[in-house]
Formats: structure tokens, C-alpha cells, sequence
């Protein structure tokens, strides 16, 4: 399709070229130098003490779940209102999930006084997902954890550079996990980051991600070591050094561009208030990363008519989220859930294109064609 506004786009220059043909000429591709200092450098930036790559977001929660000791008789309490590999993450190491609801209609993250509800003798753990790049209630959610002795994990792959009180978003809970996908404030096509500030569950990560080997090739390479014992059952999650090169490049670019998403977000809020639609996130706490721009259509208005109307006008637009509640694969484990906040927001949200290349005619160009596909209803 020939996007007159596409949802999402990469924000490359020949800076991202000229690191990938940097390690394509250094003919060392596999896990080394280049990503060390992707997470050195990242590190920094969020102000916590371990950064380790990953190839995706996915594995980096998988990871969490393993390194907190969650398995079979577990129960974590996640959002409905996420990506599925939420859900996914925790379900792989065979505890189970125990979906909570939503704020509210405006606030799309986690409700704290609904995880309180959920609460039961087997939960061991709490995965926030700060939706959009918008911060989930920490200061209660933590409070919340302190009191039933449970562990949080932020699923932050919306909100690289977003901050709370001053502190970076996946650096409140015991991890972090940030994904470098290709529709993400930071990306790498593929690719993803876990922060922590514990020795333990850094030395554990390190081991678990490179099947539990106690050297790296990339080690051996340089001499520090000849052979490796494997001491854990690990996985093979390593990133290579094109994508950690990448990472470098866009890590430097990230506050300039999410600087340019908050200026197309107010753009949105100026030129949609006063169709007949709800904006959520009107009023936030901290600062952003704007990772995209969600609306509520009218109740009852025909979502699937209404992407239609803006994909004939050439603009992109998707769903962030069809509940994972309402998954087949779900719903047949845990029969009976409803999150009826959750579902009415799902029902009715749609998500426009929100990118660093947009400029002011581009909002104004899908403005435009949100406004005529409404009165066509």
C-alpha cells in the first residue's frame, strides 16, 4: 500500500549506515565490543547499574520471569491492555497469569487498585507495561509490592527515555525490559534491553541469555579465555554487534526525536478535541516517551468502517490492543475473565500514525481524514 501517512517510520540517516558498515568492516558480527558499550552507554542514560542486550523485548521478559525464581505454581499479575509476549513471558516458565484491569478510559496502564484484587497466595510478581510511553502509577504500584512482598517488572518497550518523578521508566521496578523493534522510539529492526540494579540477577542474566556458558566467543577471541564450563540450562538470546551498532546511533537520536513526537502529540490534542472522539492521556504524570497516539472512537461507531475510511484516504492506523484476555489461546486456559474497562477501551481504540518524520501538515493530513471519516458514520 502507498501510505500517504504510513503508521510508523524509521528515523535513519547515513549516521545508522556508516555504523553498520563500521562492524561489517571490523568482520567481528557476533556479540562483542560494540554492544558492550551499547549497554554502557545505555546504562548511563536511564542511571542504572546493569544494561544487557537481548534480541528482542520478548526474551528480556523471559529472562525477568527466570531470574526471580517464577515458575510452575507462580501466578504474575500482567495487563490485559499489552502485547501478548507480556503474557507470553510469564506463561514460558509455567506460572500462570492474572490479568488486571485499566485505569480508566483515559489512563490506558495498569490499575493499582485492581492488582490489590487480584492478589493471592501464589502471585509472585507484577508486570507493568507503561502504555504508549506513559507512565503506570509506580509510587502505588511499589507501595503495593512492598506490602505483599511481591517483585515488579516494567515492561518498558513503549518508553525508552520516558521518566517518572525524575526517574527513568524501567529503572523503579527490580527490571526493566525495552524493546528495540522497528516501530519503536529506539530501534534496531530487532533487539531489546534489560536493566537492573541487582548483582544477582545481572550475573544470572548474563549466564541465561548465552546458554548458561561462563565465556563468551567474544572473550575467547580476545584471549581472556580458552574454554567455558556451562554452569544453568540458558537460552541463545544474544544480539549481534549490526543491531548494538544501530542501538548506538539511535540511543543518541532518542531525546531529539521524542521531543518531536511530543510536538505531534499536542498537534493531535489541538486539531482532534473537538471531534466527537476521547483522547486518553490528556493529563500525565512525568515525562512521556510518546511512543503513539491512541484515540477512543464514539461508543458504538463501526471501528472496522472507520480504518477503512482512513486506509481509502491513505492513512495507516492499528490497534494497540486488542485485549490478550479475549486470545483463544487465553481464554480457553482462563476461562471466564472479564475486564470490562479493558474491553470497552479495546473495543474502541483506534492508532494513528505517530513517527519523528511527521511534521505539522502530516497531523494536519490525518486530522483531516479522522474528521471526514467520522461524519461519513
Amino acid at each position: 500500500m502507498d501510505w500517504k501517512v504510513p503508521l510508523a517510520d524509521l528515523a535513519y540517516s547515513t549516521e545508522e549506515e556508516a555504523a553498520v558498515l563500521k562492524v561489517l568492516r571490523s568482520r567481528w558480527l557476533t556479540m562483542g565490543a560494540v554492544t558492550q558499550s551499547f549497554e554502557t552507554a545505555f546504562a548511563e542514560y536511564l542511571g542504572v547499574k546493569y544494561a544487557l542486550c537481548v534480541s528482542n523485548a520478548t526474551q528480556a521478559l523471559h529472562l525477568a520471569c527466570i531470574a526471580l525464581g517464577i515458575g510452575p505454581g507462580d501466578e504474575v499479575i500482567v495487563p490485559s491492555m499489552t502485547f501478548v509476549a507480556t503474557a507470553n513471558a510469564v506463561c514460558y516458565t509455567g506460572a500462570d497469569v492474572r490479568f488486571a484491569e485499566i485505569c480508566s478510559l483515559l489512563d490506558l496502564t495498569i490499575s493499582p487498585a485492581d492488582i490489590v484484587e487480584r492478589i493471592t497466595p501464589k502471585t509472585k510478581a507484577i508486570i507493568v507495561m507503561h502504555y504508549g510511553g506513559y507512565p503506570c502509577r509506580m509510587d502505588e504500584i511499589l507501595a503495593i509490592a512492598e506490602k505483599y512482598h511481591l517483585a515488579v517488572i516494567e515492561d518498558a518497550a513503549h518508553a525508552p527515555g520516558a521518566s517518572l518523578n525524575g526517574r527513568a521508566l524501567g529503572s523503579w521496578g527490580d527490571v526493566g525490559c525495552f524493546s528495540f523493534f522497528s516501530n519503536k522510539n529506539l530501534s534496531t529492526g530487532e533487539g531489546g534491553m534489560l536493566v537492573t540494579a541487582r548483582d544477582d540477577f545481572a550475573e544470572r542474566v548474563r549466564l541465561l541469555r548465552s546458554h548458561g556458558m561462563t565465556s563468551l566467543t567474544w572473550e575467547r577471541h580476545q584471549g581472556h579465555a580458552y574454554s567455558y564450563d556451562v554452569v544453568d540450562l540458558g537460552y541463545n538470546y544474544r544480539i549481534d554487534e549490526i543491531r548494538s551498532a544501530l542501538g548506538m546511533v539511535q540511543l543518541n537520536k532518542l531525546d531529539g526525536n521524542n521531543k518531536q513526537r511530543k510536538y505531534l502529540t499536542d498537534l493531535y490534542r489541538e486539531g482532534l478535541h473537538h471531534l466527537d472522539l476521547e483522547l486518553p492521556f490528556g493529563e500525565v504524570n512525568g515525562q512521556p516517551a510518546y511512543h503513539i497516539f491512541p484515540i477512543l472512537l464514539p461508543e458504538g461507531m463501526d471501528r472496522n468502517k472507520f480504518i477503512e475510511r482512513m486506509r481509502s484516504s491513505r492513512i495507516q492506523t492499528s490497534i494497540h490492543y486488542p485485549p490478550v484476555h479475549q486470545f483463544q489461546y487465553y481464554w480457553q486456559r482462563y476461562p471466564g475473565v472479564a475486564l470490562p474497562l479493558t474491553e470497552r477501551a479495546s473495543q474502541r481504540e483506534v492508532t494513528l500514525p505517530l513517527y519523528p518524520g511527521m511534521d505539522k501538515h502530516s497531523v494536519e493530513t490525518v486530522v483531516s481524514s479522522v474528521a471526514r471519516a467520522l461524519e461519513d458514520d
